[in-house]
């Protein structure tokens, strides 16, 4: 055999060994990558299950945010089960870390020392917080917001952003970010609430709300009629044919 075609066909044994030992190294590595993450998750779904398994609230407040810790921790089990890349178990590693904020609400309004810090959420931060009491009526609707827990405020929300608008962390009298949640889009009633219960309070950023429905998801410069009907989200949570913000 020719001394070149036996050259030709070891450099392409060699091309050949080497893709095959990329692509197994690479699999290897998404496997261990993967198997990491799942460790990662079930961990913090697991811390998350004990500590809703052995609190039981003493107040609305508590119970409120314990209710809303095993929303979060079911629906981190099933993220688990159904998880086959590690970009999913990160997904639900954020599903248990909320609910864990939620524990951790839970104990402060029920006096209880909170537990250790929790790793930050990354939106969390930037959304701000209340950090003063606010009692607003908008279009015939109140809506509470307060830095503490209270009977007039027992829902408790850790701060994120919800359709790309920060809902800052607080106490609230109704969870009124939860229709823009599901329909991944701010309604009237709701962006004119947050607009009125945040404005000009320090902590919130700024621009979060100031600029009215401009750029607002869904939003069709300042005429509300422009979202077509105004917010009917249909049922959720027991907010049965919510329309605007009436709870």
């Amino acid at each position: 055999m020719d001394t070149a075609v036996i050259l030709i066909i070891a450099a392409a044994v060699v091309l050949v060994v080497a893709v095959w030992w990329s692509r197994r190294q690479n699999v290897e590595y998404q496997r261990n990558q993967l198997d990491d993450a799942k460790a990662d998750a079930r961990r913090w779904t697991e811390r998350l299950g004990g500590q809703v398994l052995n609190l039981v609230g003493t107040n609305e407040a508590a119970k409120q945010a314990l209710a809303d810790a095993a929303e979060r921790h079911q629906a981190a089990v099933s993220q688990l089960d159904q998880a086959s890349t590690a970009e999913q178990c990160r997904l639900t590693t954020r599903t248990a870390m909320e609910g864990l904020y939620y524990v951790r609400a839970a104990r402060t309004a029920m006096d209880m020392d909170p537990g250790p810090e929790l790793p930050d959420l990354a939106d969390r931060h930037g959304a701000g917080k209340v950090t003063e009491h606010r009692d607003v009526e908008v279009e015939g609707q109140r809506q509470v917001a307060s830095p503490e827990p209270s009977e007039q405020t027992p829902h408790y929300y850790p701060g994120g952003r919800v359709a790309g608008r920060p809902v800052p962390e607080g106490w609230y009298s109704q969870p009124w970010w939860k229709p823009a949640l599901v329909a991944g889009a701010w309604g009237a009633g709701s962006f004119m609430l947050a607009s009125a219960l945040f404005g000009g309070m320090s902590g919130v950023p700024e621009a979060a709300y100031a600029e009215g429905f401009q750029g607002a998801d869904g939003f069709d410069g300042a005429d509300p009629g422009g979202f077509g009907d105004g917010g009917d989200f249909g049922d959720f949570d027991g907010f049965d044919g919510f329309d605007g913000f009436d709870f």
